[in-house]
């Protein structure tokens, strides 16, 4: 376990951010690696319908656990900004007013969850066949939002200082300890979807727990009794940071349960279909993630340090890394995709042949346009980094409009294929916004 931060206020822009980045990714990877154990845990051992129970909650838990990812996300801002300044002091008290308003919403959003679970899924017309796996996989993953919040919080702040590695050992141990209940739960005691909520709601609180032993050990964060006081403004101020991206993510989520909605409708094979392509969503953008959060912590210590050249040579040099790496990932999936979707899938060849035809034209569509995911993330977070949220607040808007109008329209003009072009819309209309924002922006502050 490491307490080691990294200074990006000097040194080769390029050199730091992959560095920073690296471990994050691996992180992702191990994060995806467990997400599809599920998957494939679940949809070949329980069954299609126990796949697309999986798949009908995807956004719903997006949208529910992206509130806390999103104010911890908004609060590092802060974090790296003092740590770039120096500003010792600050900074612990920004850690610890950090804590206690993670604290209270995930109190507030364990509430809501379990209250709303059952409505939501019935509001969102799923199949009647798959709405009780559903929602049982849901209540328990809830379970679990203290631990999810927490681990948001303490990693958060340890990517705000410069340490990614100590967030990869937590989610490689994570994964692993997923994997194995996984095994346990599902395979061996056949909990079902039941086993496989209860792994993941166990993993992420064990990450939640390594993360904060590894902030206790930075020297400059050794909180006091008296950091916890209020002090005036600041919560105020994390709010303001952290507000406007918790605002984003639900308007996202909620343009997801849009979509989810129109697919739905198509019934549980073309769900599972569009589950299992679902499931690799996350190794598509899982380098972008990883790139966004160090752009975030490069951009944030730099503008602490007033250092607006670095700014720009770093945002460059990750424009350029990010397309090429969405170039590698799509080629892999477009040549690759099919064997890799088949490992989600069992049944009778019929539905077996429907469901991964459905999944490879959903996955081919999306690996063409990758890059534009990773142009989206690159210029969010720079501008996050700059202490503005409001911007990628609107553009969580843009990414609504874009999604629905997607999903309700085209479906009706070329047919359900349509609905495969609601995320491309969003993430197109998103970049736009924020990448000209960025440059307008920077021009201002010279």
């Amino acid at each position: 376990m490491s307490g080691k931060v990294r200074d990006m206020t000097s040194g080769s822009p390029s050199k730091l951010i992959i560095l920073f980045a690296f471990p994050l990714m691996l992180g992702n990877i191990f994060q995806q690696f467990y997400t599809m154990v599920d998957t494939m845990v679940v949809g070949r051992i329980v069954g299609v319908q126990a796949l697309a129970a999986l798949g009908a909650v995807e956004w719903i838990m997006w949208l529910v656990l992206g509130v806390s990812q999103g104010m911890t996300q908004g609060f590092s801002i802060l974090i790296a900004q003092y740590y770039g300044a120096k500003n010792w002091d600050g900074l612990r008290k920004a850690v610890a007013h950090s804590c206690i308003l993670t604290a209270v919403l995930a109190v507030l959003v364990f509430l809501f969850s379990q209250a709303g679970a059952y409505g939501l899924l019935v509001f969102l017309k799923t199949p009647e066949d798959i709405i009780g796996m559903s929602l049982t996989y849901l209540r328990i993953v809830f379970l679990g939002i203290p631990g999810i919040a927490a681990y948001h919080m303490f990693s958060s702040a340890l990517r705000a200082m410069g340490n990614s590695r100590s967030p990869l050992i937590a989610m490689v141990s994570a994964a692993v300890m997923n994997v194995v209940l996984d095994i346990v739960f599902v395979a061996g005691f056949s909990w079902g979807v039941t086993g496989a909520a209860a792994a993941t709601a166990i993993a992420q609180t064990f990450s939640a727990y390594y993360c904060f032993m590894a902030l206790r050990k930075i020297d400059v964060l050794q909180l006091k009794k008296e950091d916890f006081a209020r002090t005036k403004g600041l919560f105020g101020k994390l709010a303001a940071l952290g507000v406007p991206v918790v605002f984003q993510n639900v308007i996202i989520g909620v343009g997801g349960l849009v979509v989810q909605y129109v697919v739905n409708g198509y019934g549980f094979l073309f769900v599972a279909g569009f589950t299992a392509t679902n499931k690799l969503y996350g190794v598509l953008e899982m380098a972008a993630i990883s790139y966004g959060y160090a752009i975030v912590t490069y951009v944030g210590q730099n503008y602490g340090a007033n250092n607006l050249i670095r700014i720009k040579k770093g945002v460059k040099a990750s424009g350029g890394i990010a397309f090429l790496t969405s170039a590698v990932i799509s080629a892999v999936m477009i040549l690759g995709g099919k064997r890799i979707l088949s490992l989600f899938v069992s049944g009778s060849p019929e539905q077996t042949e429907l469901v991964l035809g459905i999944a490879y034209k959903y996955l081919f569509i999306m690996a063409c346009f990758l890059w534009i995911l990773y142009f989206l993330y690159v210029y969010r977070s720079a501008l996050q980094g700059l202490g503005n949220t409001l911007i990628p607040m609107l553009s969580g808007i843009a990414e609504f409009v874009m999604r629905i109008g997607a999903a309700l329209l085209l479906p009706l003009v070329i047919g359900e294929d349509g609905i495969f072009y609601a995320e491309i819309a969003a993430w197109t209309g998103a970049a736009v916004l924020l990448s000209a924002s960025y440059y307008y922006i920077i021009r201002r502050m010279r």
